[in-house]
């Protein structure tokens, strides 16, 4: 059976989703090394820019670019902050996109640092995706992020996920499909005040769904490892030889930060803005 990683990127007007994913798949390919195809509205600006690295990637798939009118905060700290186009909304495709019987689907702000992802082709599940989280910041409490809202159901992280192709995934996804069609509705009787449409939300939905509308400990099962992340109110400060330095916000400070580093772990690094500044030091 083929097994691979899947990132998404489509790039927004400030936003390079396109450069993370290489800077994304260099280190998977260090650490995991497994195939990377990319699924990409961009592709005009990967071929253009980046021509000389488009090998990185086993295969580059063309997405529609479509319109998008939702907006999203996107900060670099406390100090910084844009309101941005987001499009998120082609992760429900990714069972029909990716080239692979086995696949990992991952954000390209998630930095690989280690193997512990590889455990997921040696178990015999068919979806692995997280649900509890650890947030670096050990000053950030207030800011972990549990439930889909004060009143609903937990939530599932699609920042990572494994997927096994089947029958009951190929229904899970076009379940997905069909969340995303109509998103006012589920919105609402998830009680999710935003009206954007997001990933997480609705993979929780449609997890809640497939099992019976109740919570469930058998299925999906997590991944190896633990998902680790910063918000983007977290400045991104360095990354060498895999290891991230972190100023992390002091939720009753708004002058001072709190240093973090991580080595070899796995991060979701969720400062998009100081993640893309960090890229472009590294020289890609």
């Amino acid at each position: 059976m083929t097994k691979g990683v899947i990132l998404f990127a489509n790039n927004n007007d400030e936003i390079d989703y396109v450069r993370q994913a290489i800077f994304c798949a260099k280190h998977i390919k260090k650490h995991l090394n497994l195939p990377v195809s990319l699924i990409t509205d961009s592709e005009k600006h990967l071929q253009t820019k980046y021509s000389h690295l488009i090998d990185i990637f086993d295969k580059v798939i063309s997405a529609e670019k479509i319109q998008v009118y939702q907006r999203k905060t996107f900060r670099d700290g406390r100090q910084v902050s844009k309101k941005l186009q987001w499009n998120n909304f082609n992760r429900s495709d990714a069972y029909n996109l990716t080239p692979y019987d086995e696949t990992i689907v991952m954000d390209t702000d998630y930095i690989v640092g280690n193997d512990l992802l590889l455990n997921c082709f040696k178990l015999n599940d068919d979806f692995m995706i997280w649900k509890d989280s650890l947030y670096i910041n050990p000053y950030g409490k207030p800011w972990e992020i549990r439930y889909v809202s004060d009143t609903s159901i937990e939530m599932y992280w699609a920042t990572v996920f494994y997927f096994k192709k089947n029958k009951k995934m190929e229904t899970f996804f076009e379940l997905l499909k069909y969340i995303k069609e109509n998103w006012n509705y589920y919105r609402w009787i998830y009680q999710i005040s935003g009206r954007n449409f997001r990933n997480d939300f609705a993979f929780s939905i449609a997890i809640h769904i497939m099992n019976g509308f109740e919570s469930s400990t058998h299925w999906p099962t997590t991944p190896p490892g633990s998902l680790y992340y910063i918000f983007d109110r977290d400045l991104v400060e360095d990354f060498k030889d895999d290891e991230f330095t972190f100023l992390c916000t002091l939720p009753n400070d708004n002058s001072n930060y709190s240093v973090a580093t991580t080595k070899d772990l796995n991060v979701h690094v969720m400062n998009k803005i100081g993640l893309e500044q960090l890229i472009e030091r590294q020289g890609i």
